[in-house]
C-alpha cells in the first residue's frame, strides 16, 4: 500500500499529521511557530475540528486532532464561525447574504462555508495557505513553503493510543535538545497548557479523558517522564530526559503509569497508517479493503515496540526505523 494518509468518511475519527516545509529547510523561528499556532487555532475553531496537541519545530509540525462526525450546521453557527476566520465584518457580509440574498446566492455561500468544515483536508488546505501567504508575504518570498501536502495516521479514540502519540509529540523539543523539560517549549501544546491556555488544556483533558486539568496536568507529566526517559540506546532517538528528573517528577506527582516506557521514533507513529488496538486495525482493514494489496489477508500488524501497549498498525514497520 502506497497512500500516506487515511481517512475515517461520515464518522469521529484521531488523527496524528505531520507535515514539513520543503527541502526540510529549518525556516521557522520563534515569530513563525507563534504566528503559526495562532493560525492553527482559528482554522480549527472555524473548521470545527478539536486539536488535542501538537507541536511546530523549525522544520515539520506535527498534529493530534480530532474531527468530529458531520452533523447540521445552522446558519448562525456558520457566521459565528466565519467571525473567528475572518473578522467581525466579513462575517456580518456573510449573515447578509444568507439573510437577505437571492435564494441561489445564500446555497452558493452556505455551501462554500460548509464545504471547509467538519473534514480533515479541508482543515489542513485551509491552515497551510493561510500560513504560506503570511510567510511569504513577511519574508519577501514566493513559491511552495511545504514539501508535501501531509501524512496522517488515524489514531483508535481509546486513552492508551491518543496518549501515545500525544507524548510523543509533546516531546519532540526534548528530543531535538531545545528543553529539558516539555513544559518549557511554548510551542507544544503541553507547554502552552503548562502556560495556561484553556484550549491546549481542553484538548490534553480529551487525551486523558480526565474530568479536570489538575487531574490530567498530574497524570500527563509522570507520563511524558516515564516515556521520555532512559538512556538513548534503548532505542530513543535524540536527547532524553534524565532518569534523576523522571524519579523526582514521579516521587512528586505518583507512581509511574502501568504502560512501558516508550522510545518510539517518527515511524511508530506515523508511516502505520492506523494505530491502535488490533480489533479497530481489523476493521479498518475490513471496511477498507480497496486501500490494501490483493494479497494482503489481514489488517494489524504488531511491532515489538508497541506490544506492551497492546497496540497495532495497519503496515509493516521496521525494527530499526528511521526518523
Amino acid at each position: 500500500m502506497r497512500t500516506r494518509r487515511a481517512k475515517l468518511l461520515g464518522q469521529p475519527a484521531a488523527y496524528h499529521v505531520i507535515t514539513r516545509t520543503v527541502a526540510g529547510q529549518h525556516l521557522f523561528g520563534a515569530t513563525e511557530k507563534e504566528v503559526f499556532r495562532k493560525i492553527l487555532r482559528k482554522v480549527a475553531a472555524f473548521c470545527g475540528v478539536e486539536v488535542l496537541t501538537y507541536a511546530v519545530m523549525s522544520n515539520h509540525v506535527h498534529l493530534l486532532i480530532r474531527v468530529p462526525a458531520p452533523r447540521p450546521i445552522s446558519d448562525a453557527e456558520l457566521v459565528e464561525r466565519a467571525s473567528l476566520l475572518y473578522g467581525h465584518t466579513r462575517a456580518q457580509e456573510f449573515q447578509h447574504l444568507l439573510r437577505h440574498h437571492d435564494p441561489r446566492e445564500q446555497v452558493r455561500v452556505r455551501d462554500k462555508l460548509l464545504l471547509r468544515m467538519l473534514d480533515l483536508s479541508a482543515f489542513l488546505k485551509e491552515l497551510k495557505q493561510r500560513f504560506s501567504i503570511w510567510f511569504n508575504k513577511t519574508h519577501g518570498r514566493f513559491g511552495t513553503l511545504w514539501a508535501e501536502r501531509f501524512k496522517s495516521c488515524i489514531i483508535e479514540g481509546r486513552r492508551t493510543s491518543l496518549e501515545t502519540v500525544a507524548a510523543y509529540i509533546d516531546l519532540n523539543a526534548v528530543r531535538a535538545g531545545l528543553v529539558a523539560d516539555p513544559k518549557d517549549y511554548r510551542f507544544c501544546g503541553y507547554g502552552e497548557a503548562c502556560g495556561g491556555s484553556k484550549e491546549a488544556r481542553q484538548g490534553l483533558i480529551a487525551v486523558l479523558g480526565s474530568a479536570s486539568w489538575k487531574t490530567a496536568a498530574a497524570d500527563y507529566r509522570m507520563s511524558l517522564f516515564g516515556k521520555g526517559s532512559g538512556p538513548a540506546a534503548l532505542g530513543w532517538q535524540g536527547a532524553v530526559i534524565s532518569d534523576r528528573a523522571a524519579r523526582r517528577v514521579m516521587a512528586q506527582q505518583g507512581k509511574l503509569p502501568a504502560h512501558e516506557m516508550l522510545r518510539c521514533r517518527v515511524r511508530y507513529f506515523s508511516d502505520g497508517l492506523v494505530l491502535g488496538s488490533r480489533e479497530f486495525v481489523d476493521g479498518f482493514f475490513r471496511e477498507n479493503r480497496s486501500l490494501f494489496g490483493v494479497k494482503r489477508t489481514s489488517g494489524a500488524r504488531s511491532n515489538a515496540a508497541l506490544s506492551t501497549l497492546n497496540l497495532a498498525t495497519a503496515r509493516d514497520l521496521r525494527h530499526n526505523p528511521i526518523s
